[in-house]
């Protein structure tokens, strides 16, 4: 973990989004927050006041020129988000009065924030760890129940006490390890082997059982890719405008209309999912067309769900299988069949295709059948454990996996070292290595690159 470096510097930023609004939120950290906010307040002396109070005046110039009416909430470290004083003032969301707010602090000697600095300091003093300080920035992206409640769960620290606690374990006998070591010459055994191996095989699997959790949690926080494919006039397009309830594509009785992947994202029951419109399936001496059919190729190689959409009224089940199977062999993605135009397809075509498996039958364009197939793409996500979380820990952050892996790795190389009775020395390096991996995501070992990378991704306020 690092230590808190001195951070002697007081912070501005807006913390509410930029452009007019009837509140402006402006946030000032560090050890001259009050003293500054002071030199501009008019009501009352702040230095004075309590922490978390409320207090209503004026910002004003040296020169009386008011600047606005504003309320200022004070909070006192280290009781305060980032530890440290901070003080936030609630403006009026003019673009002219935040500008001028700002430029009169700045010229008193605050410094405009770097992306993520706020939390970014929170974590240098200890407010919280490296995984719970990226729960921060994944809540306020979190767009549906899902994602909101896996990061809400992440912020209180839930994965971190699962780390903590994997990390304790192994910490243990790490320190017997280089207890022999320093024993090395009288050949003595502090650790037993047989008990590190239970504990190493019982760690792995639960190391393991997270890393598994990323596929779900990678869905989780980006929705559940769905990619609509079929020949051309199948009706993707139609279908896509009827699910996102606007006209996002264009529809046309032209063939190859669809030249490129449209994308765009609907909650469903808190469940989000990514809807792809591809390019019709076909063969074509059309450049610009090919292109977008290869595209479609590699976006649906990419899908945790492909529908893949027909014309009722021109296939037969036999075509239909043949052409799935030829884009999805072996049915590698989970797939469903969607039938289009039902409502001027005959009954003899209906009946051949209503007791096809795995197949909906829909007419997008009036829109019968579509409450079924959101029906269906529910029980699919559900069935997956979309919105069956409970208290489990999900790994959502692609670096959090890869230090995960990296964990895994070194967990099985100490395995191998104790089976095949490699020297205490290397066994205990490969462990060192388990338990710096586990370090990285909560922060305990990290370095200055890291901590940019991650708080650089943060918005400004934040």
């Amino acid at each position: 973990m690092l230590l808190p470096p001195a951070l002697s510097d007081t912070i501005i930023a807006l913390s509410t989004p930029p452009g007019a609004g009837a509140i402006a939120v402006i946030r000032l950290s560090g050890p001259e927050a009050f003293a500054l906010t002071d030199g501009l307040f008019r009501g009352k002396n702040l230095a004075g006041q309590p922490s978390h109070t409320l207090h209503y005046g004026t910002l004003r110039e040296a020169d009386g020129r008011i600047l606005d009416e504003v309320v200022v909430s004070l909070f006192r470290g280290p009781n305060s988000y980032t530890r440290e004083d901070v003080v936030e003032i609630s403006c009026h969301g003019s673009d002219y009065i935040v500008q001028q707010v700002l430029a009169a602090f700045t010229r008193r000697g605050a410094r405009f924030a770097e992306a993520g600095e706020f939390t970014k300091r929170a974590f240098l003093h200890g407010a919280f760890d490296l995984a719970q300080a990226e729960a921060v920035a994944d809540l306020i992206a979190a767009d549906s129940a899902l994602s909101h409640q896996v990061a809400m769960q992440q912020m209180r620290g839930g994965f971190s006490r699962e780390l903590r606690d994997l990390r304790a374990r192994l910490v243990q006998f790490a320190a017997l390890l280089e207890l022999e070591l320093d024993f090395g010459e009288e050949d003595v055994e502090f650790a037993d082997r047989t008990g590190l191996v239970a504990l190493l095989e019982e760690v792995q699997a639960l190391v393991r059982r997270l890393l598994h959790s990323f596929e779900l949690g990678n869905v989780i926080k980006n929705g559940v890719i769905t990619v609509i494919a079929g020949r051309p006039n199948a009706g993707k397009s139609t279908l896509l405008n009827a699910l996102l309830n606007e006209d996002r594509a264009i529809v046309s009785a032209v063939a190859g209309t669809t030249r490129d992947l449209i994308e765009d994202e609907v909650s469903i029951e808190g469940i989000r999912f990514r809807f792809v419109d591809t390019a019709g399936l076909r063969e074509t001496t059309d450049e610009v067309e090919s292109i977008g059919v290869e595209r479609t190729r590699q976006r649906v190689r990419q899908a945790a769900l492909l529908l893949y959409l027909f014309d009722l009224t021109t296939n037969t089940p036999g075509n239909v299988q043949a052409e799935i199977e030829a884009l999805n062999p072996g049915g590698q993605i989970p797939m469903l069949a969607v039938g289009n135009k039902r409502d001027v397809a005959s009954e003899a075509q209906l009946q051949a295709f209503s007791t096809q498996p795995n197949t909906l039958l829909i007419a997008a364009n009036p829109g019968e059948g579509l409450e079924e197939l959101r029906a269906d793409l529910l029980a699919r996500a559900r069935g997956n454990g979309l919105d069956q979380t409970g208290a489990a820990t999900i790994v959502t952050n692609l670096r959090h996996a890869r230090s995960l892996e990296k964990t895994n790795a070194a967990l099985d190389a100490v395995l191998m070292g104790l089976a095949t009775g490699v020297g205490t020395e290397l066994v205990a390096a490969d462990l060192r290595q388990a338990l710096a991996a586990l370090g990285e995501i909560t922060g305990e070992i990290s370095s200055d690159d890291l901590l940019t990378s991650i708080f650089t991704q943060f918005c400004i306020g934040k």
